[in-house]
C-alpha cells in the first residue's frame, strides 16, 4: 500500500482545483465565441427576412444593427441594454432621435479609446440600409450628472461605456461618450 504525505493531499486537492478552474475559464470562453456564431447567424437571417431573429431560442435580445469604424471593428449591436444581453455585445435603444448604444470597455467597446473626432462609423440596420456618421464629440461625463436630451434633437449615434479603460474596477460614476452624426448626404437615418 502507497502511503501519501500529507503534502500531496494538499497538492492533490490544489491540482483539482486549478483544474476546475482552468475548465470553467475555458468554457466561459468557448460560450463567447459560440455565441458571436450563433448571433452572426441571426443577423443574416435578419437581413433576409427584414424582422428580428433571435440567435438562440430562449435569448432576451437579438441583433437589430452592425457598426463598423475603420477595417478594424465590426460589431453586432443587440436590442436593448440589459445586464443579460450586454455580454454579448453592445445593446441599443432608442431616445427620441438619438440612438444609444451602450458597451463594455473592455470588450466590445474598448475600442472607443482609439476613436478621434471625424472618423466614420458605419450603421447598417436589419433591413440593410447603412448609414454613415462622423464622430463630433469625444467626452468623460459623470453618470450622476449628465442626462441625455432627444427632445427636438437632431439625429445622433451615441456611444457610452465605462471610464476609465484601464479601471480595475468596474462599475464607476465616469462614462465615456463618443457622439456622431449622420453624414450630411445622409437625410434618413437608419430606422432601428
Amino acid at each position: 500500500m502507497v502511503r501519501l504525505r500529507p503534502g500531496s493531499y494538499l497538492l492533490f486537492v490544489l491540482l483539482i482545483l486549478g483544474i476546475w478552474q482552468f475548465g470553467s475559464g475555458a468554457w466561459i470562453l468557448l460560450k463567447a465565441e459560440l455565441a458571436q456564431h450563433l448571433i452572426a447567424r441571426a443577423w443574416q437571417q435578419t437581413l433576409v427576412r427584414q424582422a428580428p431573429v433571435k440567435p438562440w431560442s430562449w435569448a432576451d435580445t437579438w441583433p437589430v444593427a452592425r457598426l463598423q469604424w475603420r477595417d478594424e471593428i465590426d460589431l453586432y449591436v443587440l436590442d436593448g441594454a440589459s445586464a443579460a444581453a450586454l455580454p454579448f455585445g453592445p445593446g441599443l435603444q432608442r431616445h427620441g432621435s438619438l440612438l444609444l448604444a451602450a458597451g463594455h470597455r473592455d470588450t466590445h467597446f474598448a475600442f472607443l479609446r482609439r476613436v478621434k473626432h471625424g472618423d466614420r462609423l458605419t450603421l447598417t440596420d436589419m433591413h440593410g440600409r447603412e448609414t454613415i456618421f462622423r464622430v463630433q464629440l469625444r467626452q468623460v461625463v459623470d453618470s450622476r450628472q449628465a442626462s441625455l436630451h432627444a427632445a427636438g434633437a437632431a439625429p445622433a449615434l451615441v456611444l457610452v461605456t465605462c471610464y476609465p479603460f484601464d479601471a480595475l474596477r468596474a462599475g464607476g460614476p465616469l462614462r465615456f461618450v463618443v457622439t456622431a452624426t449622420p453624414q450630411s448626404n445622409h437625410h434618413d437615418p437608419v430606422t432601428i
